[in-house]
C-alpha cells in the first residue's frame, strides 16, 4: 500500500548547529507530535520529503525541546545543506527503505563477484549519501577481500561518472598525483606553475588531508581560495593554464571521498580502493596524461619496489582501460620533503622554492623539477629529453613564480586566517650522531597531534634530515601550535619518540 505524503507525519524543519561531517543526522524530540515510538523502533535512519526533494539521514531523539520542539525537526548542518529547503518548511517524515544496492554489499561480504550495474548501483547510492557509515563499512571490508579485475574498472567508472565530469578543449591535459604519506611533498604547487608558464593545461584538483597534517590544498589554501566552482575553475584554467583546487568542491568523484572519509580511520587502504580512487578523479577532471609518484621508503606507504612495481601495474592496467596515459615513478619516500610540515610551513617552502630564495629546500626543488620534467615532455612541440631543462629555465627566469602568483589572484585570496603558531619548542638529540633515519609516519602524527591541518599554522620545521651531523643538545625539529592544550600534547608526543635514528650510537626514545 502506498501512503500519500500528505498522510504522513509532518514536522517544520529547523537547523541545528550540529557538524556531523559527512553524515545526514535528524534530531526529533521524544515528545514529538508526530513522532510515535513505536513506528520508528528498530529504525535507525529515516526519510524526509518536501516537494520533490527526499533526504535519508540517522535519527537521533532529545529530551531538550530548547534544541528541538515537539512540532520540528532538526537538521544538522550538513542535512540542511544538502536538503535544500528553508526553516518553518514542512516535512514528512517515515522509517527509511534500505537502498536496494545493500543487497550487492551483502553478496559482496560472501565473496561474489558483482555485476557492472551491481556495483554502479553502489556508487550511486553512496553519491547521494543514502548510506550510513557501518553500510560504507561493510562494502569497504567486503571489497578488501577480494577485487576482480573486472570489478576494478567497474567502480573505476561508476566513480568517474557519479559526479562532475569536465571537458577541455586541449588534445593533451596533464596531471601529476602522489599517493601520499610523505610528510612536507608539496611538488604540485611547483609543478603546476612551472608546466602552466610553459603553455601545457593543468587544472590541478587536490585533496585535503585525512589522515596527514597538510594536503595540497590545505597547503594552497594559505595562498589563494580553494573552493572554486566548476564553471569558475574553467575560467582560471582558460586565463592561466593551470589551478591548484580543491576537487570536493568541484564535485568530481564524490562517492570517492565518502569512501575515503570511512576507509582511513579503519586503516583499509587496499591497491584496488587506491587505484580506482585516484584514476576515477583524473578522468572526471578530463586529464589525457597522468604522472604518478609512489614514494618507497621504510615508513612510506609502499616500502619495497616490489610493492612498487606491483602497484605500478595496476595503475597501467586501469589507464590503458580508459584511455588515459598513465607514466608511473618511484621516488626516495625514506624522509620527509621540504623543511616544513604543516600547511603554512610548506607553503613557504614553495614560495621560497619559485622565488629561489638562498634559503629554499634543495630536495623540494630537485623533485618538482623533474617530476615537471615529465610533463613537459608530453608537449609535442618539445625534442625528447629536452623537460628537465625547459622546467629549470622557468624556474630559475622568475616565469614559474609570475605564474604563481597569476593563479593565485585569478583563484581570490584565502578565505581564511594563517599565521604560524606563537607557540613552539624544540626537539634535541639526546647525543652526537649522524641522522641515519627519519620515521615519516611518527612525524605525520606529532604534527597533527600539534594541531594541523585544522590550525594552519601548527607543525613542524625540520633542521636535521638524513646524513646530517647532529651534536647533544642541537635541535632536530621545531614544533609550533596554536593551542596550549595540543602544545602540551605535542611535546608529549614528541618526548615519547621523536622519530629520529641515529648511526653509531644508541637511538633516543622510541
Amino acid at each position: 500500500m502506498i501512503i500519500a505524503d500528505s498522510a504522513r507525519p509532518q514536522l517544520k524543519i529547523r537547523s541545528v548547529a550540529l557538524d556531523t561531517g559527512r553524515e545526514n543526522v535528524v534530531v526529533i524530540s521524544r515528545r514529538s507530535k508526530a513522532l510515535r515510538p513505536e513506528v520508528f523502533r528498530g529504525f535507525s535512519r529515516v526519510e524526509l520529503r518536501c516537494n520533490s526533494r527526499t533526504l535519508l539521514a540517522t535519527l537521533l531523539i532529545t529530551d531538550d525541546d530548547a534544541l528541538v520542539g515537539p512540532d520540528e525537526i532538526g537538521l544538522s548542518e550538513p542535512a540542511m545543506r544538502r536538503f535544500a529547503e528553508a526553516p518553518g518548511t514542512l516535512a514528512t517524515v517515515s522509517p527509511a527503505t534500505p537502498p536496494e544496492s545493500l543487497e550487492a554489499v551483502r553478496a559482496k561480504i560472501r565473496g561474489e563477484t558483482l555485476s557492472d550495474q551491481a556495483i554502479a548501483a553502489v556508487i550511486e547510492d553512496l553519491a547521494h549519501y543514502r548510506y550510513s557509515d557501518m553500510e560504507i563499512a561493510a562494502f569497504l571490508i567486503g571489497s578488501a577481500s577480494f577485487m576482480s579485475s573486472g570489478e576494478l574498472l567497474a567502480l573505476t567508472r561508476a566513480m568517474a561518472n557519479a559526479g562532475t565530469q569536465l571537458k577541455w578543449p586541449d588534445p593533451v591535459v596533464v596531471d601529476k598525483h602522489c599517493i601520499g604519506g610523505i610528510p612536507g611533498n608539496r611538488t604540485s604547487m611547483v609543478v603546476v606553475p612551472i608546466v602552466a608558464a610553459h603553455g601545457l593545461t593543468i587544472p590541478k584538483t587536490s585533496s585535503r588531508a585525512i589522515t596527514s597534517p597538510a594536503g595540497t590544498a590545505d597547503t594552497m589554501e594559505v595562498l589563494a581560495r580553494v573552493n572554486v566552482g566548476a564553471d569558475e575553475m574553467k575560467s582560471i584554467v582558460a586565463a592561466c593554464n593551470g589551478c591548484v583546487i580543491w576537487g570536493g568542491h568541484v564535485n568530481l568523484s564524490p562517492a570517492d571521498d565518502i569512501l575515503i572519509s570511512v576507509e582511513r580511520p579503519l586503516s583499509l587502504d587496499t591497491r584496488e580502493q587506491m587505484v580506482a580512487s585516484i584514476i576515477s578523479k583524473k578522468l572526471a577532471a578530463g586529464s589525457t596524461h597522468l604522472l604518478l609518484d609512489l614514494p618507497v621508503g621504510p615508513t612510506a606507504k609502499l616500502t619495497s619496489g616490489a610493492e612498487a612495481m606491483r602497484l605500478r601495474k595496476l595503475f597501467e592496467f586501469v589507464g590503458d582501460r580508459f584511455g588515459l596515459k598513465v607514466e608511473v615513478i618511484t621516488t626516495d619516500g625514506r624522509q620527509p620533503i621540504g623543511n616544513g610540515i604543516g600547511p603554512v610551513l610548506e607553503a613557504r617552502d614553495v614560495m621560497a622554492v619559485l622565488g629561489n630564495e638562498p634559503s629554499a629546500p634543495a630536495d623540494l626543488r630537485e623533485k618538482s623539477l623533474r617530476l615537471a620534467a615529465h610533463l613537459l615532455d608530453y608537449d609535442p612541440k618539445l625534442r625528447g629529453g629536452a623537460g628537465y631543462d625547459k622546467a629549470r629555465e622557468l624556474l630559475d627566469s622568475g616565469a614559474a613564480l609570475k605564474q604563481m602568483l597569476k593563479i593565485i589572484d585569478a583563484q581570490g585570496p584565502p578565505e581564511c586566517r594563517s599565521e604560524l603558531g606563537d607557540l613552539a619548542f624544540d626537539v634535541k638529540a639526546e647525543h652526537d650522531g649522524i641522522v641515519s633515519a627519519i620515521d615519516c609516519l611518527r612525524l605525520n602524527r606529532l604534527a597533527r597531534t600539534a594541531g594541523a591541518p585544522v590550525n594552519k599554522g601548527s607543525g613542524i620545521r625540520l633542521f636535521k634530515k638524513i646524513g646530517d651531523r647532529v651534536d647533544q643538545g642541537e635541535p632536530l625539529y621545531r614544533v609550533f601550535t596554536c593551542d596550549p592544550s595540543e602544545h602540551d600534547l605535542a611535546a608529549a608526543a614528541a618526548g615519547a619518540n621523536h622519530g629520529y635514528s641515529f648511526a653509531g650510537v644508541a637511538n633516543g626514545p622510541q
